[in-house]
């Protein structure tokens, strides 16, 4: 049943997480003393690894005596533990590997040793010992393992516990066989090749070849062997009668809960139709039963039957064909009911194989599970008025009015529908309680002893008055053969107008039967233990048996999950035994509906009462507290719509409250994945130190909102809210000038949401804040949708592929301000004729500016426009990053090497020698970096500052390509020069080594600011 698999998954999840919890603590503490071990290793003497020595000599010979000494007594406490321990695992929850014989004494831990140095010590003991065989072919234990040559360290079976550095000796096994080769020391399972799914004609080819074995084999008696014919042929069948025992009889307690009210029997002209609808339910359960168990499922053992959730659409079907026919056409409702109805499993049947054969079985997972769980609680509610009408003899259905309820309540009535009822109720005491999957199918036996048990100890109760006062099934009349359901069809009776009404019904039974099987199917693969279950296989098991049931007059039919899981714990685990299942249920079918008129019909109402209401507790209880409210509220809606109005509705009405709760929560949800101003995003463009302290108070006026997810008209009132935020309330105190919007991780746009960009930047002209929409691409999805609202069609909006563009635009307009002609001394605090006070971000401008003035000595000196190059450059350079004089600098550059570098032309490349430390004096470099936590990213290096200066004075390999943005002229200080300045001017070294580690923690502090910007 549904509810069962709802259960297996909570607690498989709970089970799961609370391991997960346990082996983390336990492991902790060992996993830090194995990694001090590893380093003391790594920090052994090269020697004994060249030797092949392993170094736990050397970790166990570094133990300090005093250490010894203060752990004496606690190492006591480990030997009396592991002595006492001895030949069990020391940490029971820890799975036990197997590994090469040892000897005892080597199996038990030294004292003060951990696991790892003990693993050390026998890796360096076996390699000795080894090492002191005269011959290698010669010496083997009882195991039949043997030391072999190998050549290079590499061992033909070596151990987990084996030193990886031997070089002369390893294990390996004289047995070379495939048994052996397939054995693994972790006990795994080797899993060989799965062949190829074969094509029709193979498969065909195969049944053939096999078919005229077996028939040649069948008419050669000699060939026989009687011994593999008396253990496959009667002792193996013989065992599996007990599980097709308790099979056929939840079969047969379905057939009467499921079958017998197939068709709505409260209405006259369906009233004689529950004995067709219980063998029409045995040949859906046969044909299922033979598809599943000759191959069409992994499951073995699987058992097939009717879906009791379709009940519901097949009374909706019989209603829409008797209100367009009329009852005065009797002949043509059942005609036309009884077609649709098999229509309706071809239907089914198709639609299942198709989506297994498009390989569509994992989309349906992505079906909201609190709409079928809701269709299962209004499915509930269906079975308890159904049961309401079946015990209480009413007619027609059970209508929520005055008349029904005195009904209900008539001397004559109330007993017969408060007994099923009370004994349902008195079921689910006592599964509280017992835990047997026996117990259901032992209670309602027991029901029917009692009541003829009484009927045959009280005189007055016969049979015949039973049956007209309603406490037995009626007996059909006599000679109706089984295959009475079949004389319904009647294709020149068929209403075809009226069967047309039933086709959205019948799409809404496919549609619930679709979102069941994904479900039902994963937990029975769990519970039995299979883990090769395969969605897209059984849906097309599914498929052939629906259509095929179709084709036989019968109905729907899926994988039971609670019958399978009680016949293979039974011990039917097995394709024959569910092949004798259906042959036994074809057996029950055939022997004819006679049993009917001695069925109680408390037995069936109480199976209806018990199945109802389970899943409306599994709908409206077991929920409560584990979804959320809108959820609950989902469900709730649906189980109402399905019980008081109409089955389809309640799916329509469920989907259509699943997409609302689908957008409120993920309104909730901000598109907003950060958030932060241009002083702490800043681009990788590497500029003067005069211009980066500027952009440190001047960046402010530059802010950046990375969204992510799909933005639509939920996500989107979010970001405009913040939008408005930045504007209205912070603005004063925190003035932007740039907004920039980064879409890189933006999987979409709909409509509203580009509308919504359009809006905002309508609000952002009126404060003068200049919109950029970057990490998109115009010819993209996200760049079409937002063309065609017009959002790029002035110059209000510019648009950049990429963040770092955008960062550097704006800082090269903050920039410009910084640089106009008019700049005043640090005297004159003026900004620009420009400036207005009242103007917050003009003011923030004027305050950036002026303490840039403060801490640097912005002016250039006069003295230096005279001087030669390098001079110039150096002392400009290095003006803010070292406080020599020129007279220090110049005699430094003789050691620089005037370069120049057309545009396009590489300066070097990645992963050479660096050679060469360089000053630009003008033009633009362009470095290209490969990181692995970032990917490719460029570097923009403008004039007046360095390049290449770390590989270049650590002698590593250069970490970018560079190349000549545009024509340049540089100072390049060569290997040689260097060398030179080393013996000659060390002072001048020394000073560009530090000058050096201070210009590389900025590169570092700018890429890692470009790591976060990216990453968050």
């Amino acid at each position: 049943m549904v509810s069962v698999s709802y259960d297996i998954y909570e607690s498989r999840d709970t089970d799961r997480w609370l391991g997960a919890v346990d082996i983390s603590q336990d492991n902790s503490q060992d996993v830090r003393e194995d990694t001090a071990e590893l380093a003391s290793w790594a920090l052994s003497d090269k020697v004994s690894l060249s030797s092949g020595h392993s170094p736990a000599k050397h970790l166990l010979s570094s133990t300090a005596p005093s250490t010894q000494s203060s752990n004496h007594a606690r190492i006591n406490r480990e030997e009396s533990l592991d002595h006492h321990h001895s030949g069990s695992s020391p940490r029971p929850d820890v799975i036990p590997e197997a590994s090469e014989p040892a000897s005892p004494s080597s199996l038990r831990r030294s004292p003060g040793m951990s696991a790892l140095s003990q693993m050390f010590k026998r890796a360096r003991s076996s390699e000795e010992e080894s090492q002191s065989a005269d011959e290698e072919d010669q010496a083997m234990d009882g195991s039949g393992v043997k030391p072999v040559t190998v050549q290079d360290g590499i061992m033909s079976r070596p151990t987990d516990r084996t030193a990886l550095l031997l070089k002369k000796q390893a294990y390996g096994t004289n047995n070379t066989n495939k048994g052996d080769l397939d054995h693994d020391l972790e006990g795994q399972k080797i899993r060989h090749k799965v062949p190829a799914e074969r094509s029709a004609e193979q498969l065909f080819t195969i049944a053939l070849r096999r078919g005229r074995s077996a028939t040649s084999r069948f008419f050669h008696p000699k060939a026989w062997d009687n011994k593999a014919i008396w253990e496959q042929a009667l002792l193996k069948p013989a065992g599996y009668i007990p599980p097709v025992i308790l099979g056929l009889l939840l079969n047969v307690l379905d057939a009467l809960s499921y079958g017998m009210i197939l068709f709505p029997l409260g209405q006259p002209v369906f009233a004689n139709l529950g004995v067709d609808g219980i063998s029409m339910f045995y040949v859906s359960c046969i044909v299922s039963q033979l598809v599943y168990s000759l191959g069409g499922s992994i499951f073995k053992g699987g058992i097939g039957s009717e879906m009791i959730e379709v009940v519901p659409f097949f009374h909706k079907m019989a209603f829409l064909v008797l209100a367009k026919v009329g009852d005065d056409n009797p002949k043509a409702v059942l005609a036309t009911t009884i077609l649709s109805y098999s229509i309706s499993s071809v239907v089914t049947g198709a639609v299942f194989f198709l989506m297994g054969k498009c390989r569509l079985g994992t989309l349906i997972g992505f079906f909201p599970r609190h709409i079928l769980i809701g269709c299962i609680g209004g499915v509930g509610w269906f079975l308890v008025a159904t049961g309401v009408e079946v015990s209480a003899r009413l007619d027609g259905n059970l209508n929520y009015d005055l008349r029904t309820l005195s009904k209900l309540f008539g001397a004559d009535t109330i007993a017969l529908w408060i007994v099923p009822l009370i004994l349902a109720i008195f079921l689910f005491l006592i599964k509280h309680w017992v835990k047997h999957p026996l117990l259901d199918a032992t209670y309602f036996i027991s029901i029917i002893a009692i009541f003829y048990f009484f009927v045959a100890a009280i005189d007055k109760l016969e049979l015949p008055d039973l049956r007209k006062t309603g406490w037995v099934f009626h007996a059909p009349d006599a000679g109706v053969p089984f295959y009475h359901f079949y004389t319904l069809y009647n294709f020149e009776a068929v209403d075809w107008g009226a069967l047309a009404d039933t086709i959205p019904t019948m799409l809404a039974l496919t549609f619930f039967g679709i979102i069941h099987v994904p479900i039902n199917v994963p937990a029975l693969g769990f519970t039995m233990g299979e883990d090769n279950v395969d969605i897209d296989r059984e849906l097309k098991a599914h498929g052939l048996s629906n259509a095929l049931s179709g084709f036989c007059g019968s109905i729907q039919n899926y994988l039971v999950y609670t019958n399978s899981v009680l016949f293979v714990r039974s011990g039917g685990n097995s394709r024959t035994a569910g092949v004798m299942l259906a042959v036994a249920t074809s057996g029950v079918l055939i022997s004819g509906p006679i049993i009917i008129g001695y069925i109680p019909i408390m037995v069936v109402g109480a199976l209806i009462f018990f199945l109802g209401i389970d899943l409306m507790r599994e709908a409206l209880v077991d929920t409560w507290g584990k979804v959320h409210r809108l959820e609950y509220l989902t469900i709730l809606v649906i189980v109402v719509t399905m019980g008081a109005w109409d089955f389809v509705i309640g799916i329509l009405v469920g989907i259509l409250l699943a997409c609302v709760s689908f957008v409120l929560q993920t309104s909730r949800v901000s598109a907003i994945r950060n958030s932060l101003p241009g002083s702490i995003a800043a681009s990788t463009v590497r500029r003067h130190p005069l211009q980066n302290r500027f952009l440190q108070d001047a960046g402010k006026q530059i802010y950046v909102i990375k969204l992510a997810g799909y933005l639509f008209f939920g996500t989107i009132v979010g970001v405009e809210k913040q939008i408005r935020t930045l504007l209205l309330d912070k603005f004063k105190e925190e003035p932007i000038r740039f907004l920039i919007l980064d879409l890189q991780n933006v999987d979409g746009v709909d409509f509203s949401a580009a509308e919504a960009f359009t809006r905002i930047n309508r609000i952002l002209n009126v404060k003068g804040v200049l919109l950029i929409v970057c990490g998109i691409s115009i010819d993209g999805e996200i760049g079409k949708a937002l063309c065609n609202v017009g959002l790029f069609a002035g110059d209000t909006v510019q648009f950049f592929e990429t963040l770092n563009s955008a960062l550097e635009h704006c800082e090269n307009d903050l920039l410009l301000s910084f640089a106009m002609p008019d700049i005043p001394k640090q005297d004159r605090p003026s900004l620009s004729s420009e400036v207005i006070y009242s103007s917050p971000r003009r003011t923030q401008l004027q305050q950036a500016a002026t303490t840039t003035f403060h801490e640097h000595d912005a002016t250039p000196h006069t003295r230096w426009q005279h001087y030669k190059q390098p001079l110039q450059l150096l002392a400009q350079t290095f003006s803010t990053v070292s406080d020599k004089s020129e007279e220090f600098w110049q005699r430094a550059a003789p050691f620089f090497e005037r370069k120049e570098f057309l545009s396009g032309s590489i300066l070097y490349k990645r992963e050479e020698m660096a050679d060469g430390f360089f000053l630009l004096e003008s033009g633009m470099l362009k470095a290209e970096y490969i990181l692995p936590q970032l990917g490719k990213f460029t570097e923009l290096i403008v004039e007046g500052t360095t390049c290449g200066e770390l590989p270049f004075f650590s002698g590593t390999k250069r970490t970018s390509t560079t190349s000549a943005e545009r024509d340049c002229v540089t100072w390049m200080l060569n290997q040689a020069s260097w060398e030179e300045m080393q013996r000659n001017q060390p002072d001048i070294a020394q000073e560009l080594l530090k000058i050096s580690l201070k210009l590389t923690s900025e590169r570092m502090d700018a890429i890692t600011k470009h790591m976060l910007l990216t990453s968050s």
